[in-house]
């Protein structure tokens, strides 16, 4: 009878131990939210809304992204920015500005920058680095977004890597692997900025945040949102359809 009431003690923490060890280790639940946005490719049209304490301005996007390596986002709208496009070629980022007819390769040092005057990071949207091979990644337990049961991760740069963050902490869902909320930090130990994952819809066939939003930290009533207006995954694309000269003339 001992016996059966020691081991009747003893179950939930066996199963605990046990749930513990099924789970996924931090850098694999990183992995699997990032393919669920990216897919093999994606064609996305975007509404990006930047919105301040005295203006909002709108502009509308598309984008074209094949695994982590390759990425071409052209404006749409408004009509004095259309054209504008930027490139993401293996480790080569390309600015291309049509009003005065030149392409700029962007260094690393232009990635801290705003993004067409928004509060996304160039990096944010063109990254010149990959949060799942750049980073360290650590799970520090579990948290509740939004009524979500959320993994609580924290990625630490790896030495050398070509990182402009010098920590981010990051909330995703145990469901779904949905980003829900991500906390940036710059090399001095500051938060920097926070994005969040919201309206969570289906999107071809795809349980995903709808709305991405970035608030700095320290500007009181700035924020950027992002919204997918459609999100298309694993459509054919060649490689080719990442250069230069497409980069001109792509609609």
């Amino acid at each position: 009878m001992k016996h059966i009431l020691l081991l009747l003690l003893l179950m939930p923490l066996i199963g605990g131990v046990l749930m513990a060890a099924n789970d996924p280790t931090a850098k694999e639940i990183i992995q699997k939210a990032d393919e669920k946005m990216r897919g093999e490719s994606n064609i996305a049209s975007i509404k990006m809304s930047i919105i301040r304490p005295t203006w909002e301005r709108e502009m509308t996007l598309k984008s074209w992204g094949k695994g982590t390596e390759y990425s071409l986002i052209v404006v749409m709208a408004p009509a004095r920015d259309k054209g504008t496009a930027f490139l993401k070629r293996e480790n080569e980022i390309w600015n291309w500005q049509p009003t005065i007819d030149r392409t700029i390769k962007m260094p690393p040092s232009m990635m801290m920058q705003s993004w067409m005057g928004s509060d996304f990071k160039n990096d944010d949207l063109v990254r010149e680095s990959s949060i799942v091979t750049d980073y360290e990644h650590e799970l520090l337990g579990t948290d509740t977004i939004e009524g979500l049961a959320c993994y609580k991760i924290k990625l630490t740069p790896k030495p050398d890597a070509p990182v402009v963050w010098g920590e981010i902490i990051s909330w995703i869902s145990k469901e779904e692997y949905l980003q829900l909320k991500s906390e940036f930090f710059d090399e001095d130990g500051y938060l920097a900025q926070t994005i969040y994952g919201k309206q969570v819809k289906e999107m071809d066939g795809r349980l995903i945040p709808s709305v991405m939003e970035v608030v700095p930290a320290d500007e009181e009533g700035h924020k950027t949102r992002l919204e997918y207006l459609s999100l298309d995954f694993n459509e054919p694309m060649e490689l080719s359809f990442f250069s230069i000269q497409n980069m001109k003339r792509v609609k």
